[in-house]
């Protein structure tokens, strides 16, 4: 087959016929083969005569079957689309949200629940996990977006507040809130007084 290949190529021409030309190749020839075919198929038309259609699918960009009525164009692209749309289902319907922080160089991931509660400050965002603040290279914003399903809440223009860990609704003065974080320590963010009735309708009370 590669002698035949070779015969029609320093030939020039125009187009180049093959029946079975995988029949008896082995599965590392057939890889070798249809790279030929590639790189042939970029200067002449190339037309594949097989009863396997494995072997069409893999050569051919176009695929005709025939029977007792004629040539019927075989369209292969309904199974593939519907294979794309499944597996596009499928991610939709997968929930994996990791926030990727750093700290002395290495990149650490944090599921949401894990995270206190989140600030900015000197153009940094610190993100806080148990008494430690790792930096994270999002901004407020769009930690926001994505942390809003898994109950985080923007507390103040600085602040996102998990509020799984809110214990205590602080009143400082008629104007001046914060929130006290069940985290193992006394850790107290600011509440901003336009967010107070948004937070409380949150938590229902």
């Amino acid at each position: 087959m590669y002698v035949t290949l070779l015969r029609v190529y320093f030939a020039h021409q125009p187009t180049l016929v093959l029946e079975e030309p995988y029949f008896y190749l082995e599965e590392q020839d057939r890889r070798q083969f249809k790279r030929i075919l590639d790189d042939l198929s970029k200067q002449i038309q190339i037309l594949i005569l097989t009863s396997n259609l494995e072997d069409a699918m893999i050569s051919c960009d176009s695929i005709y079957r025939l029977n007792e009525s004629g040539f019927h164009l075989l369209d292969i692209r309904d199974s593939e689309e519907d294979k794309q749309s499944v597996q596009e289902q499928d991610r939709a319907n997968i929930t994996l949200q990791k926030i990727y922080t750093k700290k002395n160089d290495k990149v650490i991931l944090f599921n949401p629940p894990e995270i206190d509660y989140i600030e900015s400050m000197d153009g940094s965002v610190l993100v806080h996990v148990g008494g430690e603040s790792f930096i994270c290279a999002l901004t407020l914003t769009e930690l926001e977006q994505k942390l809003f399903n898994f109950g985080f809440f923007r507390c103040h223009r600085s602040y996102i507040v998990n509020l799984q860990k809110v214990r205590e609704i602080i009143t400082w003065t008629k104007n001046s809130y914060s929130l006290r974080l069940n985290t193992g320590q006394d850790a107290i963010v600011p509440l901003s007084r336009s967010k107070l009735q948004e937070l409380k309708t949150h938590l229902n009370i």
